[in-house]
C-alpha cells in the first residue's frame, strides 16, 4: 500500500514531463510549416488549398466587383447569397443599345457620333461585333436591311410592298392617298386615330416607340411632336417613303429632331435588340406585309415584357361575309398582290396570340379596326 502511494507522484511527474516535451515538439513543427506556407490571402492562395477554399472566395469577390462597378451603393451579402447589382443606365444609353444587326440580332456599336437622332445619322456607321458587318447612314436614314451594302444582289418583294417604293406613290401618300382611307375604309383620320392610339399606349408612355411601316412618317411625326416618347423610330422598307418623311420634318419649324431616327428595315427581320422596345405602332400597314405572322412574331421578340403593339387595318366582314367563295378569292388576291385581307376581329386576335401576345382589344368604325395586344410580363 505504501509503495503504491509513493510511486504515484513519480508517475505524474513523468507524464507531465512527457506532455511538456510533446508541446515543444509540436510548436517546433508548426513553426517550420508556417515559415514555408505563408498566411492565406485572396491574392496569394496556396495551390494545395485552392480546391477547398476557392468557391467561397470567388463568390465574395464576384459580389464585390459587381457592387463596385455599379453606380448604386455597395451591397454587402453573405457568401451563400450572391446578389447581382445592375446599373440601368441613362436614357441616352438606352437609345444607343436598341439597334441590332438584322443578320445576327446582336447589338450594334456606333462609330462617330454615339447619339441616336435624325441629325446624327448622316455619315454614321454601326458595326456588328459578331459578323463584323458595317451598316451606314445616308443623308436621310439608316439602312439596316440584311442585304444592306450588297452591290450585285437584289430581291423583289410582293407587289403590295414594291408599290410603296415607287417615288410617285411616296409623293402622293399624304397628298390624297391616305385621305381616301376615311372614305373607303372608315378610317377616322390621323388626329382621331392618334388619340385612340394614345389610349392603348398609356402603360408605356415615356418609353421608346417604333412606327413600323411608317410610310411618309405621318404618325412618326405626331409621336415625336407629342413629347410622350423618349425615342421615335420611323421604320419602313421604302427608301422613297423615308425620304418623304425627312422632307416633311425639314419643312416643320421647331421640330424635335433630337428624339427621332429614320430606319430602313424589313418588318420580318427587325434590327432591334430583343426585349428593348416599349411600343410598336403599325398604321394601315399589317394588310400589306408579305407575312403578317412573321412580322408580328418579330414585333413580339423586340417588345419588352409589358410592351404594347397597336395596329390598324380594315376588315371585310358584315355584308362582305355573304360573298360566295370569299376565302378562296382572298387566297387568290394574296397570291397575286401579296396583300392580306382579314375577315374578322378573331383572325387578328388569333394572329397576336399565336405570336405570344395577350390582352387583345379592338376598336371598330365600319371596316376600320384598331387592335392592341401586350407582351406578357
Amino acid at each position: 500500500m505504501v509503495h503504491v502511494l509513493t510511486s504515484l507522484p513519480a508517475a505524474d511527474s513523468r507524464k507531465g514531463k512527457t506532455q511538456t516535451e510533446t508541446k515543444k515538439l509540436m510548436a517546433t513543427v508548426i513553426g517550420n510549416i508556417s515559415s514555408v506556407i505563408p498566411p492565406i490571402r485572396f491574392g496569394n492562395l496556396s495551390r494545395g488549398l485552392v480546391k477547398t477554399h476557392t468557391p467561397i472566395f470567388k463568390r465574395n469577390l464576384a459580389v464585390d466587383v459587381r457592387a463596385a462597378s455599379s453606380s448604386t451603393a455597395l451591397v454587402e451579402t453573405k457568401p451563400t447569397e450572391p446578389i447581382l447589382v445592375e446599373n440601368e443606365g441613362s436614357s441616352s444609353q438606352k437609345k444607343k443599345n436598341i439597334l441590332a444587326c438584322p443578320v445576327c440580332y446582336d447589338p450594334l456599336s456606333t462609330r462617330g457620333d454615339p447619339g441616336l437622332s435624325i441629325e446624327s445619322i448622316s455619315g454614321s456607321s454601326l458595326l456588328c461585333g459578331t459578323c463584323m458587318k458595317t451598316y451606314f447612314g445616308n443623308d436621310t436614314h439608316l439602312d439596316l436591311t440584311a442585304a444592306s451594302g450588297a452591290k450585285n444582289y437584289g430581291e423583289s418583294m410582293p407587289a403590295s410592298t414594291e408599290l410603296f417604293r415607287a417615288p410617285l406613290v411616296s409623293f402622293l401618300y399624304e397628298r390624297g392617298w391616305r385621305q381616301s382611307f376615311s372614305i373607303l375604309g372608315g378610317f377616322p383620320g390621323p388626329e382621331k386615330e392618334f388619340e385612340l392610339t394614345k389610349n392603348f399606349l398609356k402603360p408605356v408612355l415615356g418609353g421608346n416607340i417604333v412606327d413600323a411601316s411608317c410610310g411618309s412618317g405621318l404618325f412618326s411625326r405626331l409621336f415625336a411632336k407629342s413629347g410622350l416618347f423618349s425615342l421615335v423610330v420611323a421604320l419602313d422598307y421604302s427608301e422613297n417613303m423615308l425620304k418623304q418623311c425627312y422632307e416633311f420634318i425639314k419643312q416643320e419649324e421647331n421640330f424635335p429632331k433630337e428624339n427621332i431616327i429614320l430606319v430602313r428595315a424589313d418588318i420580318s427581320r427587325l434590327p432591334f435588340v430583343s426585349h428593348s422596345i416599349d411600343a410598336v405602332h403599325a398604321g394601315a400597314a399589317i394588310h400589306c406585309w408579305p407575312s403578317p405572322s412573321a412580322a408580328v412574331a418579330e414585333i413580339s421578340r423586340v417588345l419588352r415584357p409589358g410592351g404594347v403593339f397597336v395596329a390598324t387595318t380594315y376588315l371585310l366582314d358584315g355584308p362582305f361575309a355573304f360573298v360566295p367563295f370569299l376565302r378562296t378569292i382572298r387566297q387568290n388576291i394574296r397570291q397575286i398582290s401579296g396583300s392580306q385581307i382579314f375577315l374578322s376581329e378573331r383572325e387578328l386576335e388569333d394572329l397576336c396570340r399565336a405570336c405570344g401576345l395577350i390582352d387583345c382589344k379592338c376598336t371598330r368604325n365600319g371596316a376600320f379596326v384598331m387592335i392592341s395586344a401586350t407582351k406578357p410580363s
